[in-house]
């Protein structure tokens, strides 16, 4: 299935889930921010929550500087 990540039309597996996601990206574990259809997503939800056809995700990524 296709989502837009990050603005970007991309191919997933189907019943993708975040985490899914997330792991397959090698951000598994690494700060982010996630919006999923213009909705914030608690980290704690990101394996419940399912991903479709068409869903609009972006990705964050959080980056200490100095």
């Amino acid at each position: 299935m296709t989502i837009t990540l990050n603005g970007k039309p991309t191919d997933i597996e189907l019943d993708s889930t975040i985490t899914a996601l997330l792991e397959s990206l090698d951000l598994a574990g690494k700060p982010v921010v996630i919006e999923h259809n213009k909705t914030a997503i608690f980290p704690r939800d990101y394996s419940q929550t399912q991903l479709s056809e068409s869903d609009q995700l972006e990705i964050i990524s959080i980056a200490a500087g100095g």
